[in-house]
């Protein structure tokens, strides 16, 4: 049974799914799709065009589907959508997309912690976790399972990869490259995340080829296109090194090292 708190105020066009809460004063907007078994706690707004999965939970105080911070934004139609399972604390806030992408979207089994912001055009991926404070400028793309600590800074148009680890209070400004651990502001990097790969369960072969990536890659001197030429010789056939080569080929913004 779906429950909505009497001083919730729902838009005739938005859509609840079965055995969803709506706290106390909440408010949902037009051409918002609420999944199943999913509660919306007290005082969230989801503005408009928000499309969220079924098992998500919104906590107290977070803005959804608002208008995206862009000078260029005309009011034209655009859309946020938010994965299953994703959990979205207190006071965040995630803007709708721009005519660039026509979309912010949030991957499934997210945890956006307290106070982060992920701004429009956004495209965040499954088992994402960003912790209290971080802020996520536009066109920023983050990989599948990367972890960002808290009060950290995601410049425009930056890219993490899959399995990344950023530690807290950094200053992102370029991409970060797949399974690897940065932190700092200037950011650095601090070798590839082995706890990370673990629990994805990558293989001590995989982890190994991938430690020898990051040492010709990051830890010598040999240019870019040319260490990318040589591992695609000698590790090419890793599945993670292959995608590594892949982030690194088509990074407009220059990579971390």
């Amino acid at each position: 049974m779906t429950t909505v708190h009497p001083t919730a105020l729902v838009d005739e066009s938005a859509e609840l799914g079965r055995h969803v809460r709506v706290g106390a004063f909440a408010i949902i907007g037009p051409n918002v799709r609420i999944g199943d078994d999913t509660e919306i706690a007290s005082r969230v707004t989801i503005e408009c065009n928000t499309n969220i999965d079924s098992g998500c939970y919104l906590g107290s105080g977070a803005v959804i589907g608002s208008d995206p911070q862009d000078m260029k934004f005309a009011g034209e139609t655009t859309w946020v959508e938010i994965g299953k399972a994703t959990r979205i604390r207190e006071y965040v806030t995630i803007n709708r997309g721009t005519s660039a992408s026509k979309r912010t979207s949030i991957g499934a089994r997210c945890l956006l912690m307290s106070y982060v912001h992920v701004a429009h055009d956004c495209r965040i991926g499954d088992d994402v976790v960003l912790s209290n404070g971080v802020q996520v400028g536009g066109h920023v793309g983050i990989g599948n399972g990367a972890t960002i600590g808290g009060s950290t800074s995601i410049h425009q148009f930056v890219r993490v990869g899959t399995q990344a680890f950023i530690g807290g209070g950094s200053h992102v400004a370029r991409d970060v490259a797949p399974y690897v651990k940065a932190a700092g502001s200037p950011l650095k990097l601090y070798g590839t995340n082995t706890v990370g790969l673990r629990r994805l369960g990558v293989s001590a072969e995989s982890r190994l080829a991938l430690k020898h990536a990051y040492r010709i890659l990051f830890n010598s001197d040999v240019p870019f296109p040319v260490a990318i030429s040589q591992l695609e010789e000698c590790d090419g056939d890793v599945p993670e090194v292959s995608s590594l080569l892949e982030f690194l080929s088509h990074s407009a913004r220059g990579v971390t090292r």
